[in-house]
């Protein structure tokens, strides 16, 4: 539906007239705004005026849109045909228990190599030491940073390639290359090569976001020269409709994803995702925030497929990087998260848990567990599914005597409510079928559960909008719009505390009043590296200066008069040594950002670094143009001064029967046009008006504004919740357990200040009863998943209850688990939880920097063993005993060093004590909702329910093979076997996982302690249940697990582990799909490198060592019905790699990335193709210590089926100008560490996937040739 909203002066004074309409109607319009507006002027007029001529332009004044043209033209991937021209030789997994690991498609259909490449060579703190040797190739660029020009373009080759892809039909063109967000020169040279071509779009990334970090801007760019020819071409079919003198008379501008309106001609793709939700934003900021009380707002948008959720608490939130449809976009965008479950979501019963739509992922698209407009609910008389629209009309919660008659063939029928009802009964059955008839539940109970589910999953992005960044929940006010969000305001409010909720008289089409209500911005940004200081605050402020004139100049050239412009001035700031920067505005009454930014970064992650410099890495100024001539008035303000007026029962406009939780009520509907500003109406209560229904629950009350109905909040009618396992219930713990990991997962990220954590979100947070078994683990590193509760148990076996309240303990050995901190939850005196944090840290001292040695023998070698350690005692935390620990017992063994990054170790371990104090304020909180004997109970309840789900798998399996004893073998590339057999009970459900003929333990570091076992086994059960379930130690109730003492699966106590979690983890994974016949052999390895140097003393003092890690993608396998997935992370990695301008920037330069490609030909053939491995290339610049700890440089990923292995890895080493000035080229095998001296390259070429089926011939096949071998050898 479109709405449109206009105001106008009539003599009598200003109206505002609503029309809505279809969005698509081609049978009777061709453009639904153009003929909103046209239906505006015959009501505005009095006037016919004929749709089939020009829309007269004499009375407009401007016209005001939202657009999610470029939204659906992302989603559907339909935008216009593109290139990409990026620098030469240039992946996380988004469903990490996907086997298929199904990726969105990229936007562009060709890349251009560009033969170019400047290097960072330091900055004003650092300049080179070769700059007056060598001033003509070094630049020093917008950031302040100095570039090297190491290759110039070759403008005849570039213009020759962008001929060819001119005469291909490419029209729109991306150009993104290494560091033009300092140094722009080579971007705006290719440029103009593509405009003399002839090219009409051309998105320069330096451009439209000149801020570090290539990928995202490169995303960017490509997804901004893949959508503004779409919206350009709406634009102009849009502007046809109307006369000649449209551009003369009429000022349109559209809403961008920041909240700000532009004039058509600024208006652009990359800029346009969030364009229709923006507005809404802006409505409910603009009308239900008071400057007087400032209370904060939470925006509730709910709709058909999803809901949005976001914040305003007197300055619109931005962020500055998302990822809509798989598309990552570096640009300021309103901070709105969105949530799977709208009015459209489908309704479920999996496995005893009521399911509603799909899970919250991190890419904002949706599955067809949606119903969508077509063919929407049940009830729209479509034969669609069940969904929470029809829950709603069960309950009576939709009167079908007040909602639109236009359903059916002839679209004149009114909501089908049997259709509802025969549908809920067939779910029926089968519910009370599996609860059975001591537990029956009628048709009202069912579709009021879905409704609590439903309501539960909308509150967990709100949870995480506002506790994850440090706010009380319950103290924002809640604004409800949209079209389904008033009947579910008051249910929300209460279940998140909040006693106030504001829903306004427009709310179900706000998101096109708030276009009304917008100003007009013009943003401008600049890079800069520079520290915060008194002595750098002269040039920031004449940078300031300089970047706000361009603003005004800009708005003024809009018609702005000076005295309506205004400017947000913002610094992006963070600390030295962290990547996390905070958007920070500028004081209206100082200079002081460093004090603003303090306080924000307090306030978010509850410390500060006081010892730390505070770095500038961005300029910002958005400049206002004020002026939308509509002022609103403070709602609260009016709200004092009403004198309530009851208005009673007798006086509804009918009487319906409506279910609450306490039964069905008969309940007073009112309709909106009759009641009269300070009508007060208690309810239970039903509003309505032609657009939206409001529902009024019982123990609230609503009262009528001019603009608002104003919702006072009670605690509701609660039903006590019992210790006796019900659905409904179980499906809402599910949801509150996954929330607690889950924010603790956010707060660890946000607080740590390493790469590994920060970046590469190596890390995860889970829940535990008091048996230490597991309860909940957001979904981070798969590899973790078993191996973490193994740790808590060896801490209670290890401390036998003496472990008090304030307590915090910290391990990292193979018998007790890596770097977590476990931290118990105390309750009346007793432990009732734990809460557990695990993070990779960089460094923690050995024989090598990074930790990570390729040939360690025993234990010490690989840094600071830890089996427990009173981190913090009784509230204290012990700083000495931390730095004894990491720094000097280390050091005490053979060759060995202490951490060589303490001062990060100590951060990010106190980050993981503060995210596990997040997670007890949320077990606390919710004892105290519901008693700890009832959360105890569903903890058991969950686990139960992960249990049937496994035990419903195993007996599936067995019954699909027609035998129940599975086998398996594979190799390490030492020659140790990993040997399974797997004896499935097909009756119980449960099975036998018999390691036995595994080989011994190995003198290397291949050696997995059991844990790692039972959290390969884990992750493969999760996976082949295909479905959401619940994660827990349930899963393996039905597993009895035996692994032979002595073998490299069950190794000694000072055996050396490293490889295991990162090599011999993906090997169990492969061994067990392979039993099962699942999928062909991924990578099988994590390909970890680790550079770095140790500390040294300089001048008397001791300087900083420093140590990176990265593990890299590789090709997945393939399946019976899929493709492998080319460089991506596989089974018990799921981290993020570095991006490669961070690399080399952070890195003190000492590391430039030559090549980060796909490596082509790795895929095993097959019916279905394995995935492709990688190349990465990487120069050194400095003398570096480097480790390589691989597999599968033996032993290729099998084939399944008749398909062909995938590609064995291969690492070489590059020795500059070895032999005769010539490089050498060496194997370096699958584990190595080394020296590398100023010029030499590491070159890693990982696995790629195996195939699945025996594959169909083709000759001349490119994709069989393996780049590797081509490239370097």
């Amino acid at each position: 539906m479109v709405p449109v909203p206009v105001s106008k002066e009539y003599p009598t004074g200003r109206h505002e007239i609503v029309v809505k309409l279809l969005s698509v109607d081609p049978q009777n319009y061709p453009d639904a705004p153009r003929e909103g507006i046209r239906r505006i002027l015959e009501i505005a007029t009095g006037k016919p005026h004929p749709r089939n001529k020009p829309v007269d332009t004499s009375l407009i004044e401007s016209i005001r849109m939202g657009t999610t043209v470029a939204t659906n033209a992302l989603l559907e991937r339909k935008g216009e045909k593109c290139a990409l021209l990026i620098t030469k030789g240039n992946q996380a997994r988004p469903k990490i228990f996907d086997l298929s690991i199904r990726k969105h498609e990229v936007l562009y259909q060709r890349v251009v190599e560009i033969d170019e490449r400047v290097m960072l060579i330091g900055d004003e703190s650092q300049p080179p030491a070769d700059l007056a040797n060598d001033g003509a190739n070094i630049i020093k660029g917008v950031s302040g940073e100095y570039v090297k020009v190491l290759q110039k373009p070759d403008t005849n080759k570039i213009k020759n390639d962008l001929q060819s892809l001119y005469e291909e039909g490419f029209r729109s063109i991306a150009i993104c290359l290494m560091h033009s967000y300092t140094f722009s020169d080579h971007e705006r040279l290719l440029g103009s090569i593509a405009s003399a071509v002839g090219f009409t779009h051309i998105s320069l990334s330096s451009a439209i976001m000149p801020m570090i970090k290539i990928v995202p801007r490169g995303t960017s760019s490509t997804a901004d020269a893949y959508l503004t020819p779409c919206i350009r071409k709406y634009i102009d079919g849009f502007i046809s409709g109307f006369d000649e003198n449209m551009e003369k008379n009429i000022r349109l501008e559209f809403m961008q994803s920041d909240g700000g309106l532009v004039p058509v001609n600024k208006f652009s793709g990359f800029r346009a995702i969030l364009s229709g939700p923006a507005g809404g934003v802006v409505g409910y900021a603009s009308t239900s925030f008071s400057e007087n009380e400032r209370d904060p707002v939470i925006g509730f948008d709910m709709g058909g497929t999803s809901t949005d959720v976001s914040r305003f608490d007197g300055l619109y939130e931005h962020v500055f990087e998302t990822t809509t449809a798989g598309i990552t976009i570096q640009a300021p965008q309103l901070d709105i998260n969105t949530v799977a479950a709208g009015g459209g979501s489908q309704l479920f019963f999996r496995n005893g848990l009521f399911v509603v739509g799909p899970e919250v992922d991190n890419i904002k698209t949706y599955s067809n567990m949606s119903a969508g407009a077509q063919p929407g609910p049940t009830c729209y008389r479509k034969n669609g599914p069940l969904t929470v629209t029809d829950a709603n009309l069960m309950l009576g919660r939709l009167n079908i005597d007040y909602f639109p008659k236009i359903f059916g063939p002839s679209e004149d029928q009114p909501l089908d409510v049997e259709a509802t009802q025969l549908k809920f009964q067939l779910l029926a059955e089968e519910i009370n079928a599996f609860v059975g008839n001591d537990k029956k539940m009628s048709l009202d109970e069912i579709a009021y559960g879905f409704i609590k589910v439903a309501n539960e999953a909308m509150c967990r992005p709100i949870r995480a909008l506002t506790e994850a960044k440090g706010y009380d929940t319950s103290k924002h006010i809640l604004a409800c719009f949209g079209g389904a969000g008033g009947q579910h305001a008051c249910a929300i409010a209460q279940n998140l505390g909040i006693k106030k909720i504001l829903i306004h008289r427009y709310s179900s089409i706000l998101s096109a009043y708030g276009l009304a209500l917008a100003d007009v911005v013009n943003e401008v940004q600049e890079p800069c590296l520079k520290t915060y200081s008194d002595d750098s605050l002269p040039y920031l402020r004449e940078k300031i200066n300089a970047l706000c004139e361009t603003c005004t100049k800009e708005l003024k050239s809009q018609g702005f008069d000076e005295s309506c412009i205004q400017h947000q001035v913002y610094l992006n700031l963070r600390y030295q040594g962290t990547d996390f920067a905070i958007m920070t505005l500028k004081p209206e009454d100082s200079w002081d950002f460093a004090k603003t930014f303090a306080m924000q970064y307090k306030q978010e992650f509850g410390f500060n670094f006081p010892d730390r410099n505070i770095l500038v890495d961005d300029i910002r100024i958005r400049g206002v143009g004020k002026g939308s001539g509509i002022t609103q008035h403070d709602v609260f303000d009016e709200i004092k001064s009403i004198s309530p007026i009851p208005i009673l029962e007798d006086q509804c406009d009918d009487m319906v029967s409506v279910y609450f939780e306490s039964g069905r009520i008969e309940t007073p509907l009112y309709l909106l046009e009759k009641l009269k500003i300070g009508n007060k109406i208690t309810g239970p209560a039903m509003i309505m008006d032609s657009n939206s229904t409001v529902l009024v629950a019982p123990t609230c009350s609503a009262l009528i504004t001019t603009s608002h109905i104003f919702i006072t909040v009670g605690d509701g009618i609660r039903i006590k919740v019992t210790t006796e396992s019900d659905p409904i219930q179980l499906s809402i713990f599910g949801h509150r357990f996954m929330s607690i990991a889950e924010q603790m997962g956010n707060a660890l990220q946000k607080t740590a200040v390493s790469t590994n954590i920060k970046e590469r979100l190596d890390f995860s947070c889970a829940l535990f009863g008091a048996d230490g078994g597991l309860v909940a683990n957001a979904p981070h590193i798969p590899v973790h998943l078993g191996s973490l509760s193994h740790a808590v148990k060896y801490q209670m076996e290890y401390y036998n209850g003496t472990l008090e309240d304030g307590d915090v303990i910290l391990t990292n050995h193979p018998q007790a688990g890596d770097i977590t901190v476990i931290t118990p939850v105390f309750n009346e005196g007793k432990i009732v939880f734990f809460v557990a944090s695990r993070g990779h840290h960089a460094d923690i001292g050995g024989i090598l920097p990074g930790s990570m040695p390729p040939h360690s023998k025993e234990l010490f070698e690989e840094g600071a063993a830890i089996k427990s350690f009173k981190l913090v005692s009784k509230g204290i935390f012990d700083v000495d005993g931390l730095t004894n620990i990491l720094l000097h017992e280390p050091a005490r063994y053979p060759k060995c060093s202490g951490t060589r990054c303490l001062r990060d170790n100590i951060s990010d371990i106190k980050a993981q004590v503060a995210a596990n104090h997040k997670g007890i304020n949320l077990v606390k909180a919710l004892i105290k909702e519901y008693g700890l004997d009832v959360v105890q109970a569903y903890m058991m309840y969950i686990r139960k329910n992960a249990e049937l789900s496994v035990r419903n798998l195993l007996k599936t399996i067995s019954h699909r093979l027609g035998h129940n004893i599975l086998k398996a073998v594979d190799y390490m590339d030492d020659g140790t076997p990993i040997v399974l057999q797997i004896t499935i009970d097909e009756k119980e459900g449960s099975a036998i996982f018999d390691f036995t003929d595994t080989g011994p333990e190995v003198y290397a570091n291949t050696n997995a302690p059991p844990s790692v076992t039972f959290s390969a086994i884990i992750y493969c059960l999760r996976c082949l249940v295909d479905e959401d379930i619940p994660l827990n130690q349930g899963c393996l109730a039905p597993i009895d697990i035996r692994i032979p003492p002595k073998s490299i699966l069950n190794p000694s106590d000072q055996a050396a582990v490293v490889g295991g979690n990162v090599l011999t983890s993906q090997r169990l994974v492969d061994v067990i799909l392979k039993a099962f016949q699942a999928c062909a052999a991924s990578q099988g390895d994590c390909n970890n490198l680790t550079f770095g140097k140790d500390g040294k003393i300089v001048d008397g003092k001791m300087t900083d060592g420093w140590g990176y890690y990265e593990t890299i993608a590789g090709g997945s396998g393939a399946g019976e019905t899929w493709d492998g997935q080319s460089g991506v992370h596989v089974h018990m990695t799921n981290t993020r790699i570095t991006d490669p301008e961070i690399i080399e920037r952070r890195l003190d330069h000492a590391v430039m990335l030559r090549e980060f490609s796909l490596r082509r030909g790795s895929g095993g053939k097959g019916l279905h193709r394995g995935g492709n491995g990688v190349i990465r290339d990487l120069e050194f610049r400095e003398p570096l210590q480097v480790s390589l700890l691989t597999e599968r440089r033996v032993f290729h990923p099998y084939g399944l089926r008749g398909g062909k292995d995938g590609a064995k890895g291969l690492n070489l080493w590059i020795r500059k100008g070895q032999i005769k000035g010539k490089d050498r080229v060496l194997n370096l095998g699958g584990k190595n560490s080394f020296k590398v001296g100023v010029g030499d390259r590491v070159v890693i070429c990982t696995p790629g996937g195996g195939g699945w089926g025996v594959p169909v011939d083709k000759t001349n096949d490119d994709m069989d040739i393996d780049e590797a071998i081509t490239k370097f050898l």
